[in-house]
């Protein structure tokens, strides 16, 4: 009696049912029923499943996967990207600002870790490793004779988790072990901040993390206290990084209201940028330094200060990456980074360099385009094909390819000889500069600045010791070519030597004594020339009477 009650209901939500898929499949499949396979996503779905069921070998659809997606991302622009789930916590570790890990920096020489330098406060200086150890085994893992990447990944690890360590040092036969406690190992992306003289300070940035606008306060701070007045921000051969950091900075030396960068795409309405007038160093004198290794969030800051006219810009031609990528998530940890819109500097131009869609290569050697036709040396080489756009106080810029400097600085070749070059191509200096590291770290160790530790360098004949270690390592001694590059390889070798037993900042110290874009600027800091002037327009010819 019941069932027969509910029979008319069930038969109706029955014909209801049959209506919405019949509807469902006739909207979906009308004149096509093929129609969703045919869509691109879903036709590539189905060849993948063609292939796992029809291939003649076995497949492992999974590594087919992961080989596919970079080429297809590879058809849309060169920026954008695919990161598998073994390499994504590699990539966001420098701009994270912090890894988990033992706290050293090692180089490997001669198929051994050697340890460069021990973080201060890290897990290994707590427990006594020090600079010239190396580190043989990992628990019971030999590395010996393992690649960089590898060693990593032993040396790494959750923060809490423990790490036998196996060391060789000098004076001590037999290996001795180390039991260390990983933890957390601060990135530091302003890796040089220091007085050049008693006015300017210097602040070289490497990239741009979660953390570089917070050192950059820090170490500006800091500068403040010892007297600076003036200031050099070193972008040269910074990649770039998180695009919020640069904005930040740059309001810290604009006014109020002024646009720091807009973006906008196809799917990304225009968004806009601007400075909200807190800023501590609006009338701070600026000088900024880029050169083609600049890139991306270094664009971003160096057009807003060149667009704005706040600094001047010095260097040579940056990179020219004006896209925005925008990274997305899958479950198993791998991302893409998809180009979601461009950027543009305050007069409205894209600094994007030209590409071809699915021709990476070419645009990879873009650069090397750039040297072989001169750019590097001659400023007249310079090919920038955009359009014009006008600066703040009507200063001509120009968009594509990249940020041109107001002032071009070449690169120094005069003293380069094929000897030279293969002495440090082929890495037999940067092996000399850290076997005499090594040898005389006792020495070393005593100096505190790299001006002193410079000083004592050039009273050891280094030059010469160098030339007999190449002989020993099948390099051919050349002395005329030796004396012409004596500069350079004096530079080289003492750079090399100071870096491997200082710091970065004592390296930067270093270099920048003779670097001439960093004596460029500090010469027009010190002339009170670093605010750029309106260009000053060409007289008008006046008709002559007869």
């Amino acid at each position: 009696m019941n069932k027969s009650r509910f029979t008319p209901l069930l038969l109706a939500l029955g014909v209801i049912g049959g209506i919405l898929v019949g509807t469902f499949y006739a909207n979906h499949f009308s004149g096509n029923r093929l129609r969703i396979i045919n869509t691109g996503s879903n036709k590539l779905n189905y060849l993948l499943q063609l292939i796992d069921n029809n291939y003649v070998d076995t497949v492992d659809m999974q590594s087919l996967v992961e080989d596919a997606m970079p080429q297809i991302l590879g058809e849309l622009d060169p920026h954008s990207s695919y990161i598998s789930a073994n390499d994504a916590a590699q990539a966001d570790e420098d701009l994270k600002g912090s890894f988990s890990g033992i706290g050293v920096s090692f180089t490997i020489q001669k198929d051994t870790v050697n340890v460069m330098s021990v973080i201060k406060g890290g897990p290994s200086e707590k427990i006594g490793l020090l600079a010239g150890d190396r580190i043989v085994t990992a628990d019971t893992v030999n590395l010996v004779g393992m690649q960089d990447t590898e060693v990593m990944k032993h040396l790494k690890g959750e923060k809490g988790s423990h790490v036998r360590l196996g060391i060789r040092r000098h004076g001590t036969p037999e290996t001795i072990y180390f039991d260390v406690i990983r933890g957390d190992i601060p990135i530091e992306s302003v890796d040089a901040a220091y007085m050049i003289d008693d006015a300017t300070g210097y602040l070289r940035v490497k990239n741009f993390g979660e953390q570089t606008y917070a050192e950059m306060i820090i170490a500006m701070a800091k500068l403040r206290v010892q007297g600076m007045s003036q200031l050099i921000i070193d972008l040269r051969g910074n990649r770039g990084g998180y695009m919020h950091v640069p904005i930040q900075m740059a309001n810290e030396f604009l006014s109020r209201g002024q646009l720091i960068v807009y973006t906008e795409g196809r799917k990304s309405p225009r968004e806009e940028f601007r400075c909200d007038g807190r800023g501590s160093f609006q009338k701070l004198p600026l000088v900024v330094l880029i050169d083609e290794g600049s890139a991306s969030s270094s664009e971003i800051f160096a057009g807003a200060i060149q667009d704005n006219d706040r600094g001047l810009i010095i260097g040579r031609r940056s990179f020219g990456k004006g896209l925005v990528q925008q990274p997305m998530n899958f479950r198993d940890g791998s991302v893409v980074r998809l180009t979601v819109a461009r950027y543009y500097t305050p007069s409205g131009r894209c600094i994007q360099k030209h590409y071809d869609k699915g021709h990476s290569e070419d645009y990879e050697n873009e650069l090397m385009a750039r040297y072989e036709r001169g750019e590097f040396f001659i400023e007249d080489s310079i090919r920038q094909e955009g359009p014009e756009y006008k600066t703040v106080l009507g200063r001509t810029v120009y968009g594509g390819g990249g940020i041109r400097p107001d002032i071009f600085i070449p690169d120094d070749t005069t003293s380069v000889t094929s000897y030279y070059k293969e002495a440090l191509f082929t890495g037999l200096i940067r092996q000399f500069a850290f076997q005499y590291t090594d040898e005389n770290r006792t020495k070393l160790n005593t100096f505190k600045t790299s001006e002193t530790m410079e000083k004592y360098l050039r009273s050891q004949n280094l030059l010469e010791k160098f030339a007999q270690f190449g002989e020993r390592h099948s390099l051919r001694r050349r002395n005329l070519l030796m004396q012409k590059s004596r500069t350079l390889f004096e530079r080289s070798i003492l750079g090399g030597i100071i870096y491997n037993a200082m710091t970065m900042q004592e390296y930067m110290e270093f270099l920048n004594e003779q670097d001439p874009v960093v004596l460029k600027a500090v010469e027009v800091l010190r002339e009170g020339k670093s605010f750029p002037k309106p260009e000053q327009e060409e007289p008008a010819e006046k008709d002559s009477e007869a």
